[in-house]
């Protein structure tokens, strides 16, 4: 809509209509003279006092003075028929005309004679004030009833407050009054069919969802300031939030003179107790629950004043706070954090009387707390200890040699605080050029890793000094150290504050480190250990490293398999991948950001595996690695580890004892079990042919190993051959196993009789084929046995499965 100024005076703009629009305009001012015309000549009709607008696909209206919004009001009806189906979608959408103009927006609601038209209203709802006060934004809104006794008016309303829904009997009309030169912004309300009502005396429902807090909202009856009707009835319906307390206080009221029957005030509460009460009586004081007010009005002397009534029902907390003094004199270093973790301002928190969404208590400090209706889920307390040269604790550490070891464990913390410790956290400033050592109090460490995840009773989570994740971590595992080359924070999940723990870590200050942060790793030997990079499975932090220095025994081996790499393109610097044997110079793998990497390394003696980061421009550098020990190199371990060997299966070893050093012994003795039997080899575990590096070549024809006989040792015993001490047998799971549970077959056990050791690679102990079964009977000469004419071959990552 726009407006063009004539040159004779006059405005005229051209006016657009949805099609059950109707536009009335009104004069509102006795002077200058003007009329408003509608239409186009011959057929224009103008008027100075009134012109109706219905729906045209093409209309104007001209105005015959140049300000005709001084002199003109415009009202915007709209009619809302209900008693059909329902009430027609969007039905109190209202486009914004006349904007120059004084407007009044209204809609004539109608629905069947026994039932009502429900308003419903969205948050923040709405307020009720006097009819002769107008809104702050200048939107007032205004509600009209239409019963037998004639247009009552039920009060008028503005944005912002507890009312949420009205139900109105048979017909209505709202009204939004905008000024002129006021953008009309309304609020888009509901409206439906209500419920079906059987009494005829009542107005109008009010629902009302009272706040939380202390607050005190005003209510107003039917044609305030006027006269309530006769024989009519308004009721109200409060929710009051839980845990507080209402009280009702009439503000201004007047009696009339009552013809029949008595004006009364009632109360019903939800356990269905009623109170009848009259205007004089001690309203309801300090009560608890939701309920419903009606005032009812009687047949009143028409000649004497009626009745009016306003109201206010105030509402406050009814709990009662939870003090606690909090003393941190005596915590060296030890401050306290509560937050809300709710934004409901159900909950309330002091700190020496101010209320406060955060409460910091710094440590050397005393704070009286105080903690209303707060549930303990709506209130998180994380303790935090500070240690380091800038902290008031007595461990000051302004050098390496000057920081003596500590101990990590939760102090007792009796506070008598309502809400349980979420976490407490170490925060460790250490001096330049030093290194951060933690290990366990007792046995190793391990990383908290998908599928291997630590349980919360016993993990603690370590961070750089800036938060960047460096990963979670429990003890029973393979890391012997963590070396943390920076400021860290250590968090442990909450305890009970009022006992104390048993030590979670032990942390020292060393000399620095080359690497940011290097672990020391001791695999097991009987199963995989898992290595991933800090902040896993997320990337590593830019431009930074990570070391992990591998201990391997003594004549045993290191399978790494890389399971999971992923690797940035670099912008700067370069993310390498780096294997090599600790004290040489030789790499063993070498790999840069773009180069491709093999998945798999055989790496013998000790080492480590190093990572450094480049600045990403795009994807992270991260890595998961398996790591699998086994002994010499023989691949037995290799395959048990990753296979449940059948029980036709037994284990072989190529070289040495026929018993690993970390095997548990046998609590029976020879003669009573029958771990000395045989009951079958398959063939794939034959790896004769993978061997290399042999001791005595000249044992074997044409520098090849003999794989199809088999011949005892014939060397010197230097004495009396040792007495083989037996393990206990292994529970059955993946791990290694050096015997398999005995045929039920066999027959009954032999003597003991020692086995000499094998020290030669020439020795092949082929004791069994094609279901016979054979046993030691001497030290003597041994049998040879034929053995089948092929042997598969086995592959390294064939087994690694």
């Amino acid at each position: 809509m726009f407006l063009n100024l004539l040159p004779e005076g006059s405005r005229i703009m051209p006016v657009h209509l949805d099609q059950d629009v109707v536009v009335t305009i009104h004069r509102n001012a006795a002077e200058p003279e003007c009329s408003v015309c509608v239409g186009k000549a011959p057929d224009q009709t103008c008027d100075p006092q009134y012109q109706r607008l219905t729906y045209s696909p093409d209309m104007s209206v001209e105005f015959t003075c140049p300000n005709p919004q001084e002199i003109f009001k415009m009202d915007i009806n709209r009619e809302i028929d209900c008693t059909g189906t329902g009430c027609p979608a969007n039905s109190v959408q209202t486009k914004d005309i006349f904007s120059d103009f004084n407007r009044t927006f209204t809609w004539d609601l109608k629905v069947l004679a026994s039932q009502t038209f429900q308003l419903d209203f969205p948050e923040p709802g709405m307020r009720q004030i006097p009819e002769e006060e107008t809104c702050p934004d200048s939107h007032t809104y205004s509600l009209k009833a239409y019963p037998r006794s004639g247009v009552t008016s039920l009060g008028s309303f503005c944005k912002g407050g507890p009312v949420t829904t009205m139900q109105v009997r048979f017909k209505g009309r709202v009204a939004l009054q905008v000024p002129g030169g006021v953008k009309a912004d309304p609020v888009v309300f509901k409206v439906s069919v209500g419920p079906e009502t059987k009494s005829k005396h009542g107005l109008v429902l009010i629902i009302v969802e009272l706040p939380r807090g202390v607050t005190d909202t005003s209510f107003f009856s039917a044609d305030y300031r006027r006269q309530f009707p006769d024989d009519q009835q308004m009721q109200w319906n409060f929710s009051v939030p839980a845990m507080h307390n209402y009280s009702v206080l009439l503000l201004d009221h007047t009696a009339p003179e009552c013809i029949q029957d008595t004006v009364v005030v009632q109360y019903q509460k939800e356990n269905g107790k009623t109170l009848r009460l009259s205007l004089t009586d001690p309203q309801p004081q300090h009560q608890q629950g939701n309920f419903e007010m009606v005032l009812k009005n009687c047949q009143t002397n028409t000649s004497l004043p009626g009745l009016t009534f306003s109201y206010k029902v105030s509402v406050m907390r009814s709990g009662h706070p939870v003090v606690s003094t909090v003393d941190l004199t005596q915590q060296e270093g030890i401050s306290l954090l509560l937050e809300k973790m709710s934004s409901d301002p159900f909950c309330e928190m002091r700190i020496n009387s101010v209320i406060k969404e955060k409460i910091l208590v710094p440590a050397g400090t005393k704070a009286s707390l105080s903690f209303l209706d707060c549930p303990n889920e709506d209130v998180r307390l994380t303790a935090t200890k500070a240690i380091g040269e800038n902290s008031s604790c007595t461990y000051n550490c302004r050098s390496a040699t000057s920081c003596p070891p500590t101990a990590l464990a939760v102090p007792l913390l009796d506070f008598s605080l309502p809400v349980p410790l979420h976490s407490f956290t170490w925060n460790f400033t250490i001096p330049n050029n030093s290194t951060l050592d933690l290990v366990a109090p007792a046995g190793n460490l391990r990383q908290s890793i998908p599928g291997q995840e630590c349980s919360q009773a016993s993990s603690f989570r370590l961070t750089e000094c800036d938060g960047t994740p460096i990963g979670d971590f429990c003890s029973s595992g393979t890391l012997q150290k963590i070396q943390v080359h920076a400021n860290a924070s250590i968090t442990t999940p909450g305890r009970d504050l009022k006992r104390s723990i048993v030590p979670l870590l032990n942390v020292s200050v060393s000399k620095e480190i080359s690497e940011g942060l290097i672990y020391t790793v001791i695999p097991d030997v009987s199963s995989v250990t898992t290595l991933v990079t800090p902040n896993w499975p997320n990337g590593m932090k830019k431009f930074s490293t990570v070391s992990w220095i591998v201990r391997v025994p003594d004549q045993y081996k290191a399978l790494l398999k890389f399971v999971n790499v992923s690797r940035p393109k670099c912008s700067k610097l370069h993310a390498n991948i780096l294997v090599q044997m600790l004290g040489q110079e030789e790499e063993l793998l070498s790999r840069q950001e773009g180069e491709e990497i093999e998945k798999e390394l055989v790496v013998s003696n000790t080492f480590y595996l190093n990572m450094s980061n480049c600045k990403p421009e795009t994807g992270h550098f991260s890595l998961l690695t398996d790591i699998l020990v086994y002994f010499g190199t023989s691949l037995i371990c290799l395959v048990c580890s990753y296979k449940k060997l059948t029980k036709e299966n037994s284990a072989y070893i190529t070289k040495g004892n026929i018993f690993r050093p970390s095997d548990r012994h046998f609590s029976k003795t020879r003669s009573e079990n029958e771990s000395h039997v045989y009951d079958s080899i398959d063939e794939f575990l034959v790896y004769g042919h993978l061997l290399d590096d042999h001791p005595y070549p000249d044992s074997l024809p044409s520098g090849k190993m003999q794989v199809d006989s088999y011949q005892t040792f014939t060397g010197a015993t230097d004495g009396a051959l040792p007495v083989i001490k037996e393990p206990d047998p292994e529970p059955e799971t993946g791990q290694y196993k050096a015997f398999l549970a005995p045929s039920e077959t066999f027959n009954p056990s032999r003597p003991h009789t020692p086995i000499q050791l094998q020290e030669s690679l020439g020795f092949q102990d082929r004791r069994m084929v094609d279901n016979e079964l054979y046993t030691f009977k001497s030290t003597g000469d041994i049998k040879a046995i034929r053995l089948s004419a092929v042997e598969p071959e086995a592959s390294m990552s064939d087994d690694y499965l």
